[in-house]
């Protein structure tokens, strides 16, 4: 109702119903970034408060991002199964009941559960929700709208991480996690309200389209069979593996390393936790001015040469961080090097997922890559904490994952570029 009635009304102003899909895809976003960001803030205190080392509760970090990944590649298949509404608001309510079970935590299990089910939830309502509403409601502009929805995890970040880690370090860290649950139900209710999962069911056609497109139909198999179906065609194309190959990449460079245990990693090097997560949202502010300027250019350049820079500046930063002094300018520097670059794969990666396997099977094919992302998050969070007990520095770590990024940029170029047979079909 609050959609059909808006809808006319911005039209009249030139403004499409695209761009409010949007925004609120934004929000949803922004709170499931924070949810997966909070267990790097609760890190410290909670082995303070428990007395559990490190790699204990890197371990339900990696449980957290592995059924993260496993949930990924579904998530596609389910939102066209159910709708984008259905799914954002199921999602949205696991991930409330997760929150408040880590809260509630006095044992290790009881740990590993939360976070397990609150990976679960954001599989779910991550970059896959994100590549449906681009797919479908933009033809032109896809990559900007991409980069925008992208950016939504650096403002996770921005938001919430200088907030929650005060909170821990005043209140107690049970204390940091209830903005993030308050700001997931309002964001869920919001979508409710105003989100629609076609431009058809509003008789709009797709930004920079012509004519109305009928929805496609829900698929009468479930979501897995759906799922399982497209990877089985996916995967006999080589450019599915280099996607998701250098997406595992992505995932180990990014949410596991940096998202999880750039903090610990100040505090060993005397930097304090408030401190730290104000260089963290530092990272997310320079990510959001990244990522968008990434979807910008993926509309304009070759998505091959974008990866091949994104990957190798990132290696660079990753491998120059712990021989840095971590005083205010070592890790200013830092954070705006590696800020522009934290999730400015994501538009290529989208683009060429879409320029390759079309608008409908696109978004779970990228589930599917996505999945290698988080995968890869999960390994050097686990890892990384590991290390970190073992060897007593996160250095062989962070030297090892700025190599791989390398790696990465060195196979996009195995790709084929077919942006001129994509305009001649178009």
């Amino acid at each position: 109702m609050f959609a059909a009635r808006l809808s006319p009304w911005l039209l009249q102003r030139g403004i499409h119903y695209g761009w409010v899909m949007v925004g609120l895809t934004f929000l949803n976003a922004v709170c499931s970034s924070a949810a997966t960001t909070l267990p790097g803030v609760l890190l410290l205190p909670m082995s303070q408060e428990f007395g559990w080392g490190r790699g204990d509760i890197a371990g339900a970090m990696g449980l957290m991002l592995t059924l993260f990944a496993l949930m990924a590649p579904f998530a596609g298949a389910t939102i066209l199964r159910y709708g984008l509404r259905h799914v954002v608001v199921g999602a949205a309510g696991v991930s409330t009941v997760a929150l408040l079970l880590v809260t509630q935590a006095t044992a290790q299990w009881h740990l590993w559960l939360g976070f397990g089910l609150l990976g679960a939830a954001a599989g779910i309502v991550a970059l896959s929700l994100s590549a449906t509403v681009a797919s479908r409601w933009f033809v032109q502009r896809r990559g900007l709208a991409m980069g925008v929805l992208t950016a939504a995890f650096a403002a996770g970040q921005l938001v919430f991480v200088p907030t929650t880690a005060w909170l821990a370090s005043a209140h107690g860290w049970r204390m940091a996690v209830l903005p993030v649950v308050i700001s997931c139900a309002l964001a869920a209710v919001l979508y409710v309200l105003f989100a629609r999962n076609w431009p058809a069911d509003l008789g709009l056609p797709p930004y920079g389209e012509d004519r109305i497109q009928p929805p496609e139909a829900a698929s009468a198999s479930n979501a897995v069979a759906l799922s399982l179906s497209v990877l089985r065609e996916a995967a006999a194309t080589r450019v599915f593996w280099i996607l998701a190959g250098t997406f595992f990449i992505c995932g180990l460079s990014t949410t596991g390393i940096v998202n999880q245990h750039f903090i610990p990693f100040c505090a060993d090097n005397g930097v304090g936790a408030v401190v730290a997560a104000s260089f963290l949202a530092m990272i997310g502010i320079f990510n959001f001015i990244g990522t968008i300027a990434s979807g910008w250019l993926s509309d304009r350049f070759d998505n091959r040469m974008l990866l091949a820079w994104y990957y190798s500046l990132r290696g660079l930063a990753l491998i120059w961080l712990p021989f840095s002094n971590f005083d205010l300018f070592s890790l200013t520097l830092f954070a705006v090097f590696f800020g522009l670059d934290y999730v400015a794969t994501v538009p290529p990666t989208a683009k060429l997922a879409a320029l390759h396997f079309g608008p409908v099977k696109a978004p779970i094919v990228f589930g599917w890559a996505f999945a290698s992302h988080q995968l890869g998050g999960a390994v050097s969070a686990a890892a990384a904490g590991i290390s970190r007990d073992a060897l007593a520095s996160y250095l062989p770590a962070f030297f090892t994952i700025g190599l791989t990024c390398v790696l990465a940029a060195a196979a996009v170029f195995a790709l084929r570029d077919i942006r001129p047979a994509a305009r001649k079909a178009a």
